[in-house]
């Protein structure tokens, strides 16, 4: 981030031209080129994988002196002041495997350019703090490539020779390379309208493969949800007379936010009964509102460099987050955001490739596209939130948007826009930004019954970074409440030295050692801390009341954390051979016996924590040990509730019902994580219900529930439902998606001879990152046959890093990051696992996306 200069030229305006034939694609770029010192004479473009057709300046030939092409880049000398560059370039979509660039999927025509893609498609300043205007042309076979798509608005589209066309785009807002996108294919519309605020009539389509069309109706009524909410909530209207959606099958990431055409994923726009579970319905509307609020808070101000990239992704996962807790279930999708938190980046954080949400150094920036800079960033955002008020927050947005439209900008830039709407100095939370791990919040309470008073003692214990250097307290706040022997909040006075550090059921906190005093408390309270997880730390309060508070806490995150953290300690006395299991188990059977609580909202309470939250508690890993004690209490409580469980069950349980109303929703999650306690119990009678469930329900939520718990379960069974499942959906891409997760996370033996037998299945295809994803990811995170003593496990992912570097070497980095727990492991899986990052290490052509991350993995505190 030091190094940090500014380009010295700007590219004002960009005229583009793609001519599109079966082999090639010609590209001409036609740029005007201004310097910004006139003492600068020489101009260094980025490019890879590029032919030089020929290269102008204004209107004359260069010759071959009068620049340098290298690997990465190409170098004009002597060039004006102000001058017009023409670049003609050839590149080769259908070998493009890394899909940066342009790139073919199946038969369409796509980019991705962020971060660093668009390199591969010109030369050009490929770096965000370049602005340019953009015209482009496209020009291919009407036939073949009925649909041409890019950024703006249509200007232009008409007929050629030779069964030729083109179309005419033109963007009036000036933006970075890595958010231009061009889509070229014989696709399906599905065509809609929306009047924004302004009372401008913007034109919605959706574009997808042929027969797709039926699956295209959440996400439109995502998108318009999402329309509204913006100008509701943030008063930013749209912009442009049309957006685009383009569904694609291949694509690195889950989508991407290009002004006025976003590229997505086809997981985050397709979805029918059929093909799609609650969750996928879920994500849709989650994803296509992020793209969507990515126009103001990414594409209309966007990051001056690499380093910003939580700028606009922490603010805009805040942003979506938001949104789907309106449109949901709040609590729920609270609880969900940070138990995402809790098992990706917590693990992150704690690992060898930790670093700040603004990260200060990089070898490849696609390893930066992470948990911390995306969620932890949100979670920096929402803090803020917190801290300012909702009404001071919004003033404070909005005088981002009015200050810093139409630039590329620095979180300085943001946090200034709040400071001026903030009555706090935010000079110490600035930390949040720069600083890394993930801090602990030490919690100790004192009740004086004769002077009622009641004492919290907090003190933060804060890790050194990666590399050992001390870190500073943070300032966040802290919500909080006092409750009584019934649950219900009490009313409190502080002393003095106190009143200015708390504000409506929040604290203040900001030293490493510091007390607050509370007056009046008529009996020892049940203290509930950070309440909707208001700030990103691990709590370690020994004292805390844990079934009371997962029986009677208000705030239903804290209810559900209650529950998670009361699980947690039975499982570790139990792994020490301690059987004080009893005050879990009564509070698990009455939250299941307690009927008012919201369906959805219970299934939730009702979840043991994951084996690989399970993991984050020990010191020195012991998986078996973890896997044995997860299963064994899983299986008593299913013994101790079955009756009830299953009457539960049969209650809600409805094989015709495909409503996904919250309230569908709700009785599936819950009948369906009933259903997973009984199937441990390996009965008969389960296996029945199981697989009625599976036949009988029109859900593929219900369906894939019900797979999963036989495969599992039910192996004398599994067998038919597997290849039902497999004959109907083969055809399907994104149901396969399913079907070979099911398989690579079953902990059933030979586990991972079936992944590896399943690479030369039909339906499976290396080049797609969304198989690879379903197939080796999920496999990657099955913790015991990853980890399973023989090293097999260990082996064969470093195998799969090796062979996708050769072909998109993002999703090989990103694989090996399953390899994190490195540091933590046993001697024995550790040495296993050294000998595999080593020959990863030493593999010759080694890209440096995968170096970075194993290199970390390896030195990790050496």
């Amino acid at each position: 981030l030091k190094d940090y200069r500014q380009s010295s030229h700007r590219i004002a305006h960009c005229e583009l031209v793609f001519d599109i034939f079966e082999d090639k694609t010609v590209v001409t770029n036609t740029m005007q080129v201004i310097a910004r010192d006139d003492q600068q004479m020489t101009l260094t473009l980025d490019g890879e994988a590029l032919v030089l057709n020929s290269l102008q300046c204004d209107d004359d030939e260069l010759s071959a002196e009068a620049y340098r092409q290298g690997e990465s880049q190409l170098e004009i000398f002597n060039l004006p002041v102000k001058c017009t560059l023409r670049i003609v370039t050839t590149i080769d979509p259908d070998n493009n495997t890394e899909l940066e660039g342009l790139y073919r999927s199946g038969d369409i025509y796509c980019t991705q350019n962020e971060p660093e893609g668009f390199r591969r498609i010109t030369y050009f300043l490929d770096r965000p703090d370049n602005m340019t205007v953009f015209t482009t042309k496209v020009i291919a076979d009407k036939q073949n490539l009925p649909i041409l798509l890019s950024n703006g608005n249509l200007v232009e589209k008409g007929e050629l020779e030779e069964g030729r066309h083109y179309t005419l785009w033109h963007d009036p807002f000036a933006k970075p390379s890595y958010l231009f996108a061009l889509v070229a294919g014989d696709l399906a519309v599905v065509s809609d309208s929306y009047t924004t605020i302004h009372g401008q009539q913007v034109a919605l389509n959706i574009y997808v493969d042929k027969g797709d069309e039926s699956k295209c109706a959440h996400a439109m009524r995502s998108l318009k949800a999402a329309m509204r909410w913006d100008e509701a909530q943030y008063g930013r209207a749209y912009d442009l007379e049309i957006y685009n959606i383009v569904a694609v099958a291949s694509f690195n990431m889950g989508a991407m936010e290009n002004k006025g055409l976003n590229i997505f994923n086809a997981h985050y726009v397709l979805a029918d009964e059929t093909s799609a579970t609650d969750q996928d319905y879920l994500g849709i509307e989650s994803v296509i509102a992020h793209e969507y609020f990515h126009n103001w808070t990414g594409n209309r101000i966007t990051c001056r460099d690499w380093f910003q990239l939580t700028l606009k992704e922490g603010l805009t996962v805040f942003r979506d987050q938001c949104f789907s807790a309106d449109m949901n279930s709040s609590v729920v999708q609270r609880i969900n955001d940070v138990k995402a938190l809790h098992e990706r980046q917590f693990v992150e954080d704690a690992g060898p490739t930790a670093h700040p949400i603004k990260p200060d150094h990089y070898i490849e920036i696609n390893n930066f596209y992470t948990a911390t800079v995306y969620e932890k960033g949100a979670e920096v955002i929402r803090m803020l939130y917190l801290l300012l008020g909702a009404e001071r927050f919004r003033a404070g947005m909005d005088r981002y948007f009015e200050t810093f439209d139409a630039q590329a900008v620095r979180t300085e830039d943001f946090l200034w826009a709040l400071r001026q709407e903030c009555d706090l100095n935010l000079d110490q939370f600035e930390r949040w930004y720069t600083q890394e791990r993930t801090p602990t919040l030490q919690v100790r309470e004192r009740y004086d019954m004769i002077e009622q008073e009641y004492r919290v003692h907090l003190t933060q214990l804060i890790p050194d970074t990666v590399n050992h250097t001390k870190q500073n307290s943070y300032l966040f706040p802290l919500r909080f409440a006092l409750l009584d022997h019934k649950g219900m909040e009490m009313n409190y006075a502080m002393q003095s030295s106190s009143e200015n550090k708390v504000k409506k059921g929040m604290l203040i906190v900001s030293r490493m050692d510091e007390t607050f005093i509370f007056k009046n408390i008529t009996e020892q309270p049940r203290l509930s801390i950070n309440r909707a997880f208001s700030a990103p730390v691990k709590l370690d309060f020994k004292q805390a009341d844990y079934p009371f508070l997962m029986r009677y806490d208000s705030d239903g995150f804290n209810r559900y954390e209650a529950a998670q953290s009361l699980a947690k300690e039975t499982m570790k006395k139990m792994m020490l051979n301690k059987d004080e299991y009893d005050h879990y188990i009564a509070a698990f059977g009455s939250v299941l016996e307690d009927e008012k609580i919201d369906l959805k909202f219970k299934a939730q309470l009702l979840e043991l924590p994951s084996v690989a939250i399970l993991m984050q508690e020990q010191e020195v890993v012991d998986v078996e040990s973890i896997i044995d004690i997860h299963s064994r209490l899983t299986k008593m409580l299913a013994q101790k509730y079955q009756d009830q469980m299953f009457e539960v069950y049969a209650q809600l349980h409805d094989a015709d019902n495909s409503r996904i109303d919250a309230e569908s929703m709700g009785k599936r999650a819950l009948k369906n994580r009933l259903l997973r306690f009984l199937a441990t119990l390996e009965n008969e009678w389960v296996a029945e219900i199981c697989s009625r469930q599976y036949y009988e329900s029109v859900t593929m939520t219900d369906r894939i529930a019900a797979l999963d718990l036989l495969e599992n379960h039910a192996p004398q069974r599994a067998e038919a439902a597997l290849r039902d499942f497999y004959q109907t959906y083969q055809e399907d891409s994104l149901v396969m998606n399913k079907y070979f997760s099911v398989l690579a996370a079953s902990q059933r033996a030979g586990t991972i001879d079936r992944v590896q037998a399943l690479q030369n299945d039909p339906a499976y295809d290396v080049k797609v990152p969304n198989l690879v994803r379903s197939l080796i990811g999920v496999f990657a995170r099955n913790v015991k046959h990853f980890h399973a003593r023989s090293g097999h496990g260990y082996a064969f992912i470093a195998d799969k890093v090796l062979e996708l570097d050769a072909i998109n070497p993002q999703i090989a980095s990103g694989l090996a990051g399953a390899f994190k727990s490195y540091s933590r492991l046993n001697n024995h899986n550790k040495n296993l696992l050294k000998k595999e990052l080593e020959r990863i290490l030493k593999y010759e052509s080694l890209s440096k996306n995968v170096y970075e991350i194993v290199e970390k993995i390896r030195y990790e505190n050496v």
